[in-house]
C-alpha cells in the first residue's frame, strides 16, 4: 500500500492504527480492516443514513468521510452498544417496534444516541429535525418517533446513556 497513510484513532472505546488509503471512505475502511458492518452504504451520497457512525459524539455519513479524516478521532459503531448489551435506545426501538427490515435500524439508533446525549428531552419537532438525515424504507417513523420518546424516558428513569 504505497499510497496508504498510517492513522491512529479510538474505535470503540480501543485505540487503534491502522493504514488507510486515502480514497477509502470510513464505512469502506470500518469493514474491510476491522470486519464492523454495522454502518452500511446504502445511497453512496450521504443522503440515507445507513451509514452512520459517530465521530467525536456527531453523526457522521460513514459513506462521504474519508477514513484519513478520522486520525485522531474517537469512533463509535453500533458494534460498540451492541458489545455492552443491550442500551436504552436500542431497547426502546425494540419496545416500540420501530424498525422494519432493520437496515437503517443502527444508523437511527446512532443518531438518536446523539441527539439525546445534547438534549435529553427532546421536542417533536426537534426529532425530525435530527432524523432527517435518516430515512426509513420501510415508513417506521411514527414508531421511531415513539422510540425516541421512550428512550428519553428510560435515560431518565436511571438507565445509563453511555456511548
Amino acid at each position: 500500500m504505497a499510497d496508504a497513510r498510517r492513522i491512529a484513532f479510538t474505535l470503540n472505546g480501543r485505540p487503534v492504527q491502522v493504514e488507510a488509503m486515502p480514497h477509502h471512505s470510513l464505512v469502506e475502511m470500518l469493514q474491510t480492516q476491522f470486519g464492523l458492518t454495522g454502518a452500511r452504504e446504502s445511497c453512496g451520497q450521504g443522503l440515507c443514513g445507513c451509514c452512520t457512525v459517530l465521530v467525536d459524539g456527531k453523526p457522521v455519513s460513514g459513506c462521504l468521510c474519508l477514513a484519513v479524516f478520522v486520525d485522531g478521532a474517537d469512533i463509535v459503531t453500533i458494534e460498540h452498544l451492541d458489545a455492552q448489551g443491550l442500551d436504552p435506545v436500542q431497547e426502546a426501538f425494540i419496545e416500540a417496534g420501530a424498525f422494519q427490515c432493520g437496515y437503517c435500524t443502527p444508523g437511527f439508533v446512532l443518531t438518536v444516541k446523539s441527539l439525546l446525549a445534547r438534549n435529553p428531552d427532546p421536542a417533536d419537532e426537534e426529532i425530525k429535525d435530527y432524523l432527517s438525515g435518516n430515512l426509513c424504507r420501510c415508513a417506521a417513523y411514527p414508531e421511531i418517533l415513539d422510540a425516541v420518546r421512550l428512550a428519553a424516558r428510560k435515560m431518565k428513569a436511571g438507565a445509563t446513556g453511555r456511548i
